[in-house]
């Protein structure tokens, strides 16, 4: 009886005759598999960011921004003001904290360092809201926004850009022209997995920002209003409250378009959740297909391979080969092509996965269990479609086969 190693060594023989044949043979496979791989690191790596956006911003996290009318429209824009997030504060339930905020890019210097960077004008429920924690010095208060202090807490990326290692609490730093004494530093956030550095900004207060850096000194105009809710389940009915009450300040008449967008973070995130699972299954439908075709391509191969070697198998029958090793021969055949398309196709697809993380903005994920599912699909499909050939040599009549010309 014939070994299995023997029926391994003549089928690896047979399918080093034609290299070119058999590796075009795998190329179904080599793209079905690179896609799985793909799709799973892909969409883990894009979860990840995901979850650490949540944990960043908290998932009971939303935002309000000024949005004009349509052309056309008959509603005037009111922006955002002061008043508008002391009224969200004091009039609706469930809220943690609120901050109406500036922002403005400035450039930053200290003696003979500069700094290019952003600069949050806003109050003392920033830090709440955004969950930021002072590393040494203090955090601004309400008496610093009443009187326009012109004080400031910095980011520690700003601070290690200013100071070098020096101590920045009291020193006076000018944003723009306009001198601000140093009061605090923010503990470091580092940068998010999409390579943003949260630790590059100034906090200072609101009314000085307004009157400072930007032209709504008079007009208690903010940028936006940030509002942390006491829970997740809280957004919603919150999110409602503050659209009437802002439709309502904003004498908004029924039908007509808001002037205001309300941005809840855990539904942006929950959307850009399903984008990346919709590009997933994409992306495995794509590699279901390929290992379809991949397959349907070895299974047509082995037949051709049958026919071409059918004397072949003859000559092996007459010499006492049974049709369980004629079988074992082809079926090992069509399984070595397709574990050659799978460890080529793991490799295409962690290259595909890094290409694709440049425009995920998100590092690929690669984890034991798709590799190893790859390899799984490959193998049933070689055994799959690589069995009917291996089932057609297996019956020829050895007289028969021996004629053949």
């Amino acid at each position: 009886m014939i070994s299995f190693g023997e029926v391994f060594m003549i089928a690896l023989r047979a399918l080093m005759v034609n290299k070119t044949r058999s590796f075009l043979t795998t190329l179904g496979i080599i793209i079905g598999v690179g896609a799985v791989i793909a799709a799973f690191a892909v969409g883990q790596g894009a979860n990840k960011v995901i979850e650490e956006q949540i944990a960043m911003l908290g998932s009971n996290f939303m935002f309000i921004q000024n949005e004009r009318p349509s052309v056309g429209s008959r509603v005037s824009t009111r922006y955002l003001t002061e008043a508008d997030a002391e009224a969200i504060g004091r009039e609706c339930s469930g809220i943690a904290a609120v901050a109406p905020s500036v922002q403005v890019s400035a450039q930053v210097i200290y003696g003979s360092a500069n700094w290019s960077t952003s600069v949050e004008g806003s109050t003392p429920s920033y830090s709440a809201v955004g969950e930021w924690r002072i590393a040494f010095g203090r955090d601004l208060t309400q008496q610093d926004v009443r009187a326009g202090s012109k004080v400031c807490v910095l980011g520690n990326t700003v601070a290690e850009k200013l100071f070098e290692g020096e101590d920045p609490i009291g020193r006076v730093i000018r944003i723009r022209t306009v001198p601000f004494t140093v009061i605090g530093v923010f503990a470091s956030k580092g940068q998010s997995t999409s390579g943003y550095d949260q630790d590059d900004f100034i906090l200072a207060p609101l009314s000085t920002a307004q009157r400072r850096l930007t032209r709504n000194a008079n007009t208690g105009r903010v940028g936006n209003i940030m509002v942390k809710g006491v829970s997740m389940k809280a957004l919603d009915y919150l999110e409602l409250q503050i659209k009437e009450l802002l439709r309502e300040r904003h004498r908004i008449r029924p039908g007509d378009p808001d002037d205001f967008r309300v941005w809840n973070i855990s539904q942006i995130l929950e959307a850009r959740r399903r984008s990346t699972q919709i590009m997933s299954i994409l992306l495995g439908a794509i590699a279901v297909i390929s290992l379809v075709v991949g397959g349907i391509g070895i299974m047509n191969i082995m037949l051709v391979s049958v026919t071409e070697r059918t004397r072949e198998i003859g000559i092996r029958m007459a010499v006492g080969a049974k049709s369980s090793d004629i079988r074992m021969q082809f079926l090992i055949e069509a399984l070595t092509l397709s574990l050659l398309g799978g460890a080529l196709g793991v490799m295409l697809g962690m290259a595909s996965a890094y290409g694709l993380s440049s425009v995920m903005q998100s590092p690929p994920i690669f984890g034991i269990g798709s590799i190893a599912l790859a390899f799984i699909f490959s193998s049933l499909v070689g055994v799959g479609f690589g069995f009917y050939p291996a089932w057609r040599a297996s019956l020829l009549n050895p007289i028969d086969a021996l004629k053949y010309e």
